[in-house]
């Protein structure tokens, strides 16, 4: 089980950016590779502690993380990730040239274009220069697609591969041939002094602009690049469970790089309606339920809804306004994890305001016989409309924004 982000820095839950920063900066000196001999202890928390800190130094990471924890930073994280036609829910997680990278950007030592590698290299492989860029699209879902699961279907207008040259960039009967200024590496090296003394930094070639290889006959389609504008259409599976926050990327999916460079991700942001029915708490949801005042003095059965459709739910007598009932495994799916949330029922009693004869003559004869209302302390009656505001009980297993839990029918 992966440890709390704001443990893993050593910070509260309301450190300010600055102190995640310092945080980060101190444990980061503390455990980087170079520093401990290359011990993999060190390296496996260097990683974690760049990771929290990718996560909580982004605000609306920071928001997801802090409200639904490691589910959060998986979905919204940058990583992971699943093959295939529809992808995977993505998960971040960090190698060690990547968390690297997020040093070097962090204490000002280039972190992008100039330095692909630090340290040696540091263990990391180069990445490949001609690598497209990822395509983001948004996906509309409603309620019970989250439920379910579903699959889209989206257009996306992109560049595709050059069908004349192949990709390749070359006019056809013609080759690329490997640079003269790195030989065809399409790196150039150099020493560079920093902080820990000095180290080897290796940048893209100027020449060939680090793919290794020059053209002197472009093709005429393309004029070299290799890709031309064109559509697709992808299938893009949504797993059960997903939230807002949530993304799925498809690996290579996105715009094909350069001469036949790799692909990028196409990235899909969920954009999930909301259900007029249900407030949604994570994988649990609650309804409002209005009944009559009969039904919650002598009980009844009566329908709610659920994502899947209705169930029946047993109203106890004597139920008053506020009370909530907890219908176990009604709610939605839990992401990766298997099981249901709880769809928690809140009961409002229901008074008429228009009452035919028949009615008032009826009241008017129950009011002759009825009891008065139970008298509370008036302490007790302020800390209970406190917990009912907190959405709070005297039982610590509490409910989200209900007064008190009571068993439904199909509570099990």
């Amino acid at each position: 089980m992966k440890q709390d982000f704001y443990v893993v820095l050593g910070v509260s839950k309301d450190a300010s950016e600055t102190d995640i920063k310092k945080a980060y900066r101190k444990l980061a000196m503390e455990c980087h590779p170079d520093r401990n001999n290359g011990d993999k202890a060190a390296e496996e928390r260097f990683k974690l502690v760049t990771e929290a800190y990718e996560v909580l130094r982004d605000p609306e990471k920071r928001a997801a993380y802090n409200r639904y924890g490691h589910q959060a930073a998986r979905g919204g994280g940058g990583g992971g990730g699943g093959g295939g036609a529809g992808g995977g829910f993505s998960s971040m997680h960090f190698d060690l040239s990547e968390a690297l990278m997020v040093f070097m950007r962090d204490f000002g030592l280039g972190g992008g274009e100039g330095f692909e590698s630090l340290f040696g290299g540091g263990g990391g492989q180069r990445r490949d220069r001609r690598r497209g860029h990822d395509i983001k699209v948004g996906l509309k879902l409603t309620l019970a697609e989250v439920a379910s699961g579903t699959t889209k279907t989206v257009r996306i207008k992109s560049l595709e591969s050059c069908p004349e040259c192949a990709g390749s960039g070359a006019k056809t009967g013609t080759q690329p041939v490997p640079c003269g200024t790195c030989g065809g590496s399409g790196e150039v090296r150099r020493q560079a002094q920093s902080l820990f003394g000095q180290f080897l930094t290796v940048s893209p070639c100027p020449t060939c602009a680090g793919e290794g290889t020059v053209l002197h006959d472009p093709c005429p389609r393309c004029g070299g690049d290799g890709r031309v504008k064109g559509e697709k259409t992808i299938q893009i599976d949504v797993p059960a469970g997903v939230a807002d926050h949530h993304y799925l990327t498809l690996r290579g999916q996105g715009v094909p790089g350069p001469r036949n460079g790799p692909r990028g991700d196409l990235i899909a942001v969920l954009d999930i309606k909301e259900d007029p029915r249900f407030e949604r708490h994570g994988d649990d949801l609650v309804y409002d339920l209005g009944i009559t005042f009969t039904q919650a003095a002598l009980g009844a059965e009566v329908k709610v809804p659920t994502p899947f459709g209705e169930t029946m739910l047993r109203v106890e007598p004597g139920t008053q306004t506020g009370m909530a009932y907890r219908l176990r495994a009604k709610g939605l799916p839990r992401l990766g994890e298997g099981g249901h949330g709880d769809l928690h029922v809140r009961i409002h009693v229901w008074t008429p305001n228009k009452l035919n004869a028949e009615q008032r003559k009826l009241l008017e004869k129950l009011s002759e016989i009825e009891d008065e209302p139970p008298q509370e302390e008036e302490g007790s009656k302020f800390w209970d409309t406190i917990r009912r505001a907190l959405g709070l009980e005297s039982n610590p297993e509490a409910m989200p924004r209900g007064a008190r839990r009571r068993r439904g029918g199909g509570d099990e």
